[in-house]
Order: structure tokens, then sequence, then C-alpha cells
């Protein structure tokens, strides 16, 4: 049986929306979920994504423990943070039009990278279990979004292709690389080997060689202030955008600005504790936890060694192609400077039967 591809349209009710969309699929009647063993989800948006089917599996399929894992992550990024990406009038790429439409958001971004969520999951079909579309900026100052995402069924794949790309990077410890930008051929080499694999329905995977370290992946809107000011200061330490917001400022006013951090670390010991709660977990758990990312901020982050892109031939029937939405773009972060100016990504390209 051939693999199903179909498009959902989403609007999500609030700011912050978790829609499952197995239900969604039940509704309308498409039998997508019950004819193939696989499915293959993939958001088009930069605010919006969905967890590992293994990260769902562990907080049991259930919205009550799913949306608090995502607000933990959101209050390490509040809104109204004084965020470079945020300050329109230094976007110099938007019209004076864009600017007055543009959705303040450096902290859904901010999320959506830290929480781990991801673009495109790949999902063992069960019957009856939700499948989450998380969305982190469903409506904003001038409206309510309209999302949209894929659903792609199969039941095998089959491994054609696996290569390597060396990315070069900048000697700065803290850097980002856009894998979508010209300059670097990177999806120009997997645009040619998938044309020689000839494959119309599939997945890119990417990861990074096993010898990197203190780098990471994701999907997201490569900004330059989001990335290179934004991002970078995360990096450096996670806790100064909660100590920006400066929700507990008040309590002692005197004290400001040398209690700021103070108080954003007791914050953060909260933060944890409604991670380990989602997971029902013990406090030694916690403590391991802890100490750790208190030496290296960058691991609590969710940082991924892989990612994933959707291959369709929706645009030229018979000929697959990377299908991403407008502002997505997969990036590279490192948080210390490698032995050399590369890092290297693995790439391996399936077919779905």
């Amino acid at each position: 049986m051939h693999p199903k591809e179909i498009t959902l349209t989403l609007v999500p009710k609030a700011r912050f929306d978790v829609i499952d969309v197995a239900e969604r699929i039940a509704a309308e009647g498409d039998d997508v979920l019950g004819q193939y063993r696989k499915a293959l989800y993939c958001s088009f948006h930069t605010t919006a994504g969905y967890l590992e089917q293994s990260l769902c599996s562990r907080l049991q399929y259930s919205q009550e423990r799913v949306a608090p894992f995502i607000r933990a992550f959101q209050k390490l990024f509040p809104p109204d943070a004084n965020y470079h990406h945020d300050q329109l009038q230094l976007r110099t790429e938007l019209t004076e039009e864009q600017r007055r439409r543009e959705p303040r958001n450096a902290d859904s971004h901010l999320t959506f990278i830290g929480s781990g969520l991801r673009n495109c999951v790949t999902y063992t079909n069960r019957p009856g279990k939700p499948v989450y579309f998380i969305d982190l900026d469903g409506i904003h100052a001038n409206g309510r979004r309209t999302r949209y995402t894929k659903v792609l069924g199969y039941n095998e794949e089959e491994v054609v292709h696996r290569g390597q790309f060396a990315v070069p990077v900048s000697r700065h410890p803290i850097d980002s690389v856009n894998l979508k930008d010209p300059r670097n051929g990177f999806l120009e080499q997997v645009a040619e080997w998938l044309d020689r694999c000839g494959i119309d329905k599939g997945r890119v995977d990417i990861a990074l060689d096993p010898h990197e370290r203190h780098v990471g992946l994701t999907v997201n809107e490569y900004e330059t202030l989001l990335m290179r000011h934004d991002l970078a200061e995360v990096l450096r330490d996670p806790l100064r955008m909660l100590a920006r917001q400066g929700k507990n400022m008040l309590r002692d006013p005197m004290a400001i600005p040398s209690k700021t951090m103070g108080y954003a670390r007791y914050d953060f010991v909260h933060i944890l504790n409604e991670l380990m709660d989602a997971f029902h977990v013990s406090e030694s758990v916690v403590e391991r936890i802890l100490v750790p990312f208190l030496r290296v901020p960058a691991r609590f982050l969710r940082w991924k060694r892989n990612i994933s892109l959707l291959v369709s031939d929706t645009a030229e029937a018979g000929r697959g192609r990377v299908v991403q939405g407008r502002y997505q773009s997969p990036i590279l972060v490192q948080w210390q400077r490698p032995d050399n100016q590369v890092r290297r990504v693995d790439v391996t390209i399936s077919r779905f039967m």
C-alpha cells in the first residue's frame, strides 16, 4: 500500500495550545492512522511542533502532564523580557508594514528550541493514543494564527543513502550556522542525493557525528538578532531571562540588581520541580539534574543531536524534495569551539513504502 499524505489546518484557541492531531484526523473521518503502521507528523512553523513519541510515552500521553512540561520551559523564557528579536526597530529585514504586524515572540522561539520541540517526528501508530501539536504562539496582538501540519502514513521504510557533510563554523565558542544558507551548500547536496535516490515520499535524518561534543541541532527561524544575541545569551546563562523579567524584584527593591540572579536561581529550582512532577520522579533525580546544570547551563536545554525533514513530491509528482515552512531552517548551534573549524553531520535518506 502506497504511503498516504494529508494536510490539516489547525486554529489554536489560545497563545499556548495543545491540539490532539490524532483526534482531529479521526473526527474528519480519515483512516490514515488505522491503515498504516507508522506516521510522520510535520509542522511548518517555528513556534509550533511536536514532542517525540518516547517523551510523550514517559508523560503517559497525558495533556495534563504535557502542558506543565512545556510551561516549565516557558518560565525560563518569559514574554516581554526585552529580547533583541522583539526590538522590531532593529529588524532591518522588515518593512514598516511588517513591523506593525510582526509579533513579539522571541520567548516562543526560545521555548521551542529549549524544550526540544521538533518540526518533524515519526510515531508508531497506537490506536486511541493522542498525538499533540503544541502551539506556543497561536494568538498574538494582531489576531489568531492559522497553522498547517502534514501527516504521512506508511508501513515500511528503506535506507537508500548515507552520507556525511562538513559544516564550517567560526572561531567563536558560541556560534550558530544556518544549514539552509546556500553559501554552505548543505541543502543543495541533500537535493542532489535525493535526485540520485529517486524517491517520492520519505525522510531525511540529520545527525551529529558521534564524536561531536558541545553542539546541538534544531529547526527554527534563523533571524540574526534571535540567533546571534538572544540564543547566545541563553547558552551563556539561561537564568538571565528569568532575571530580566524581574517578577521577584519587588520583594526587596533595595537589592536590585544584586539579588536578581539569586531570585532567578530560586525560581529555577521550582521549574525543575515542576518538570520532575510531570515525570513523577524522585527528589534525588532533581538533585542529579540540578548540580550539572548549574555547572554547565546548556545541559538543561533539550538540545537534539538529530533532526528530521519531510521528503514529498507534492510540488512535482515523482520527484521528492525536502518540504519546509517559509521561515524554517535546520540550524547547528555550538557552545564550545571544536578543535578545528568544522562540525560533521551524518545524513540518512529513507524511502517510505
